[in-house]
């Protein structure tokens, strides 16, 4: 999975923990997934991400079980992952809509060879104000016109992936898997027309993590989809069946019952990119702070760019875009109002 592009906040991520990171929302995907996931915009995603969708009940279930064992399912589909993660890839301009308790933003974003460029372009699907425009653009200019700090933003996207992908080479050894049956991809979820896998997984006893960042999977059960073709993450849906603390409870935790959903798709050429995203976590920073995070995302409207695209000629892709839709008053695509299911 590419990685989700999570930029945590201070209003989430108040006291600046990385470790928590690849779990706190705000998609600002490079697209592999945040367990937020490039995939865990992550969990990290990130993620950026834990009770199992309801929605695999209301889906045709074939009960067929495969020869291979599914830890090596797993294992091939994660091995992709990694080398998806590690290998020049197509680059893409695409939109996100983000539903909170408190409404809904709509940005666009685009990737580029330095970091990932964005702006806001909608509040609850009314265009923003002309002033908000210029702040929004101005930023980038502003990033363009720097060099150091787009080369910060670039480190922090980069670090955002290492954490994501240790999170992805976890889920072999972490869970112990069983198969759950068989579905269809579609233009949300794997690639249209492949037989998806699921995979039910349970912690595994003998797993240590070796760091904070694998310590919350420790307390995660759940399901993988797989796609069998591809042999790619479709999707990641998991929930903490117990409290999960980190630095002995010091550093802070996160409570039973939080939900992540993170899934991926062909958009085209043979690239996966993030779909969808799904959080719901409460908990405590610095055992006083508490949090809450409850979000659901959607990226839609994928549209290839230059492979060597440069961040100043993605502002001004950024910048057309924005003219357009300002002159064609903002249309809604089909599927932005759309709730992950």
């Amino acid at each position: 999975m590419r990685q989700a592009h999570l930029n945590v906040s201070s209003a989430t991520n108040p006291t600046g923990n990385r470790d928590l990171q690849p779990f706190l929302p705000d998609c600002y995907t490079n697209r592999a997934m945040s367990l937020a996931l490039r995939g865990v915009r992550t969990v990290c995603l990130f993620l950026s991400c834990l009770v199992v969708s309801v929605s695999f009940a209301s889906q045709p279930q074939e009960t067929q079980t495969p020869e291979t064992p599914p830890g090596d399912v797993v294992r091939q589909a994660v091995a992709q992952e990694v080398a998806a993660a590690n290998k020049p890839s197509a680059k893409y301009m695409f939109r996100s809509r983000k539903q909170t308790p408190k409404g809904s933003q709509t940005h666009l974003y685009v990737e580029t060879n330095d970091a990932l460029a964005g702006i806001l372009i909608a509040v609850n699907d009314q265009p923003i104000s002309e002033q908000q425009k210029q702040q929004e653009m101005g930023h980038l200019v502003w990033l363009v016109n720097n060099p150091d700090q787009l080369r910060k933003k670039q480190a922090r996207e980069h670090e955002d992936t290492e954490r994501t992908l240790r999170i992805v080479k976890a889920l072999p050894d972490a869970f112990r898997y069983e198969y759950a049956g068989l579905e269809n991809g579609d233009a949300e979820m794997g690639k249209p027309g492949d037989k998806m896998v699921r995979l039910k997984f349970t912690p595994n006893p003998a797993y240590s993590p070796p760091s904070h960042v694998e310590q919350v999977l420790a307390g995660m059960q759940g399901f993988l989809v797989i796609d069998s073709t591809e042999h790619r993450l479709a999707r990641i849906d998991g929930t903490l069946f117990r409290d999960v603390t980190f630095g002995w409870g010091i550093i802070g935790h996160l409570d039973k019952g939080g939900h992540f959903r993170v899934q991926q798709a062909d958009v085209g050429n043979g690239c996966w990119e993030i779909t969808s995203m799904s959080l719901r976590m409460t908990g405590k920073i610095l055992v006083f702070k508490s949090i809450s995070m409850t979000s659901d995302e959607i990226f839609t409207e994928f549209h290839r760019v230059a492979d060597s695209l440069a961040f100043s000629k993605g502002v001004e892709l950024l910048k057309s875009e924005q003219e357009r839709l300002a002159h064609n008053h903002l249309p809604e695509s089909s599927d932005s109002k759309k709730t992950p299911q």
